[in-house]
């Protein structure tokens, strides 16, 4: 629901001196309300008139210490993202290697850029006295944030509307050369990532501070050059700013992902990882950052303020409320402000504790205990996590389900953990239900797709399932329809239902890779293949090499494994239930 407003100089919490509301709002009566006040519009979204509107504003930050192959996809990429931005937003462009090079985009016919060494780290004030930008920005009171009216709107030599240089940077994009340096034998090229950073950042509170921005880091290894433990300042201070650093790591080594991800965690930015930016899952992915609603306008929000109120004590009986304001520039340029604000019965758990057990929802007290686990992960080892989790299982959750890569970090890198980790505390209630536990079809000559258990016992030698598990799309192929496959049958006139069977999964595959973001690893195998481990690893191993002669032949495929079956742990669990509760 939306609605137009203006506020005066007072602010949107001073005195309600200067305020305009809707001409609609004179006719208020029992049976002419706003929607304000009608319980189905728990949020109302308000666009604010005054203030000068800014453009959308993207810096491109650019490791050029890739391969040929590689810098030149990241480059078509980056081409590509140019033809997607509005006209009138700001582009600006840093290139890092050994060196850092800020690119002048106003110059006609020539190519002019400030460089950097990558081994000294700068202060914000030296960057900007380095780029001529110190009289840009008008200094804000300490403490306090500018108000709209008074916020500098000015682009720089640095950053430009994209109608302007769309050409030129283009152009500029296209002679991108791999880092000329010489890389000694058997060593990693100089990468100066936390410089590149920070003087992105730099570069920004000097010319647009208090105002929405996207810093878009693209890297293809790991930092190795300067400063490499200073990212959670700059985080801080792009977030005072309300400008958000985006990472895209794409390589086969490690990119230092797990250091840098309070960039993205406390700037509202995105993580991506990848093994190439020369893949259908990175230029999908990217390309998909660029998506537009009905409307044409882009589905991410900069400069995002978010405030939560009413902590006021509630009287037994009574109804608590809770409201959460969001001030926001949307896509189109406008500032807007989206209160949320939803009210519960007060219920005392030691009277009412029926009324607690009718309203528990189990589902989203699954999610919570999961990003609680995560949260504590992030400082405690995992098996302390998970024996604090099991506690906790005990005495709230009837079912949840341990083998997790979100608490279990062995057989994952710190920047695949560091990856999980961030996305699993971002995505919405239903996503984060598949990563916990993923959702597994399988199709057969004897009906259509059905849901199965996630357990060793669904993988048959005549089906074929698939596996969704939010980060990868498995299609795993039996044995028996593995040989079929391989003998050709689809291909013959009289086994055309053989052949829609194994087009089925793929159809239904195609659909969660269009929507998804990011982009799931799409991994197609079957049994015996070695990318079968992607659904060994996640079903529950009821059969296991331990128990495999207590099964019947077509009773599933044994799971090489230690772990302790959901029927096991289970059994343990009500164990535990009922000693602790006697």
């Amino acid at each position: 629901m939306k609605s137009e407003m203006e506020y005066g100089s007072a602010g949107m919490y001073g005195p309600l001196v200067g305020w305009k509301f809707p001409p609609t709002y004179a006719g208020i009566s029992e049976v002419n309300q706003p929607a304000e006040l009608m319980a189905q519009f728990s949020t109302i979204e308000y666009i604010v008139q005054r203030g000068p509107q800014t453009p959308l504003i993207f810096l491109y930050v650019v490791d050029t210490c890739l391969e040929e192959e590689d810098l030149q996809a990241l480059k078509e990429s980056l081409q590509m993202s140019l033809s997607l931005l509005p006209p009138d937003a700001l582009v600006g462009l840093i290139t890092f290697g050994r060196m850092v090079q800020v690119h002048e985009l106003n110059c006609d016919g020539i190519s002019k850029s400030y460089v950097f060494r990558g081994t000294k780290d700068l202060t914000a004030k030296q960057i900007q006295d380095m780029l001529g930008l110190s009289k840009s920005a008008a200094p804000a009171q300490q403490g306090r944030p500018m108000q709209p009216q008074e916020q500098p709107f000015m682009s720089s030599r640095f950053l430009q509307p994209v109608h302007k240089i769309d050409m030129n940077l283009t152009d500029l994009l296209g002679e991108l050369q791999r880092d000329p340096w010489p890389v000694p034998q058997g060593k990693r090229p100089l990468r100066s990532t936390g410089v590149a950073l920070s003087i992105a950042v730099g570069l920004l509170e000097g010319t647009l501070p208090n105002t929405g921005a996207r810093i878009m880091l693209f890297t293809g290894g790991p930092p190795t050059q300067g400063p490499g433990m200073h990212y959670e300042g700059l985080a801080n201070r792009c977030a005072a700013n309300g400008h958000c650093i985006d990472i895209y790591a794409c390589a086969l080594d490690q990119t230092g992902l797990l250091e840098m991800k309070c960039c993205s965690n406390l700037t509202g930015g995105e993580i991506v990882i990848g093994d190439s930016f020369n893949t259908s899952l990175f230029k999908q992915t990217f390309q998909r950052v660029f998506s537009k609603d009905l409307n044409g306008e882009f589905k991410m929000a900069f400069g995002a303020n978010l405030e939560v109120k009413h902590n006021a004590p509630i009287p037994q009986g009574g109804r608590g409320a809770i409201q959460f304001v969001t001030q926001y520039q949307h896509s189109s340029t406008q500032k807007r402000i989206r209160v949320t604000t939803i009210a519960r019965n007060w219920a005392d758990a030691q009277t009412q504790l029926q009324h607690i057990e009718a309203a528990f929802d189990q589902e989203a007290a699954a999610v919570l205990m999961a990003r609680l686990g995560v949260y504590r992960a992030e400082t405690e080892e995992g098996p302390d996590v998970l024996r604090w989790l099991d506690r906790q299982l005990i005495r709230l959750c009837q079912k949840f389900g341990q083998r997790s890569p979100f608490l279990q970090v062995f057989n994952n890198s710190p920047d695949e953990s560091s990856y999980y980790r961030h996305h699993f505390a971002r995505q919405d209630l239903t996503q984060s239900l598949i990563m916990i536990q993923p959702i597994l079809y399988s199709y057969s000559f004897y009906g259509p797709p059905e849901p199965v258990l996630l357990d060793s016992s669904s993988i048959l030698q005549d089906r074929i399932l698939l596996m969704d598990t939010f980060f990868q799309i498995v299609i795993y192929l039996g044995e028996t329809i593995a040989q079929w496959r391989k003998a050709g049958y689809q291909d013959m006139p009289e086994y055309e239902n053989f052949k829609h069977l194994l087009q089925a999964p793929l159809d239904d595959a195609q659909e969660i890779l269009q929507s998804r973001f990011p982009m799931p690893r799409y991994i197609n195998t079957e049994h015996g293949g070695s990318q079968a481990r992607f659904l060994l690893s996640k079903v529950n191993p009821s059969q296991t090499h331990n128990n495999l002669y207590n099964w019947g032949q077509e009773s599933g495929a044994p799971i090489l494994t230690d772990d302790v079956s959901l029927q096991v742990f289970m059994d343990h669990l009500k164990k535990l239930a009922v000693s602790t509760a006697s």
